[in-house]
């Protein structure tokens, strides 16, 4: 929590991947907090039903469809909502995923390269639009979503999401320690098996085996992965940034 007890309120925050899991949560988490939400995705629609929640919470938003591969589309996307809401203080890059879960030697140059695309390329995309705005006005937070699995390594269903939730958190400092000295922090959040839409396709069997894993027995909830995306961009974190943060339930 914020030590100032209003610290978030009218101060904005965009989000990508705004229409589901981690994304969704934690437009729901800053609206409590009374905070303005750009809920951006490549699904229209989800984005519009997060943004009605947070509406319909007394906070203010807009959605905005996006595909965050798309350069010309980010740049358009932050130009929006810099339009709308006049400054953007904080920044989630939660959109993401690992698309197909495979072994390594079925990992096809397809497969690898939207991947990369969407998780790396996609953070890249929407951070360095962002900063020159966070430049301006000498403060910013920028968090971006990795992964436990930059960590274990994805062995045997994963090695191509875990190698860019690995390039994220390499990101993550260099862009952290660039702009520590202008007002901009910048760090990632490595959730360990998280209950969202990303292990609907997750065979029954893996997930039970990542449980088994997983010291508290569990995958975490959504909502506990935004509540620590609401502390790491809050006034009681003024220190953090170059770092990750784990919230694996004791999984690394």
């Amino acid at each position: 929590m914020p030590k100032t007890p209003d610290f978030f309120q009218d101060k904005t925050i965009l989000i990508t991947g705004a229409g589901s899991g981690i994304g969704r949560a934690t437009a729901i988490v800053f609206a409590r907090e009374g905070a303005n939400v750009v809920c951006t995705d490549l699904n229209m629609e989800a984005a519009e039903r997060t943004c009605n929640q947070v509406i319909q919470m007394g906070s203010k938003a807009i959605h905005l469809q996006c595909d965050v591969t798309n350069r010309k589309q980010v740049a358009n996307m932050i130009k929006e909502a810099i339009a709308h809401f006049g400054k953007i203080h904080f920044e989630l890059n939660s959109a993401g995923g690992a698309l197909a879960r495979k072994p390594f030697l079925e990992i096809t140059n397809e497969l690898w390269e939207k991947t990369y695309a969407l998780n790396v390329t996609g953070t890249f995309n929407t951070a360095q639009a962002i900063i020159p705005h966070m430049l301006k006005n000498k403060y910013g937070v920028i968090v971006n979503i990795a992964s436990v699995a930059a960590k274990v390594g994805g062995a045997g269903n994963s090695i191509h999401y875990a190698s860019s939730k690995g390039a994220v958190d390499t990101m993550t400092m260099g862009i952290a320690r660039e702009f520590a000295g202008k007002g901009i922090r910048c760090l990632s959040i490595s959730p360990g098996v998280v209950d969202t839409a990303f292990h609907d396709q997750t065979p029954p069997e893996v997930l039970e085996g990542y449980n088994n894993l997983t010291p508290m027995g569990r995958m975490a909830h959504p909502d506990e992965i935004a509540e620590t995306i609401l502390f790491a961009c809050s006034d009681a974190a003024p220190y953090m940034t170059a770092d990750t943060i784990y919230v694996s339930g004791g999984l690394r």
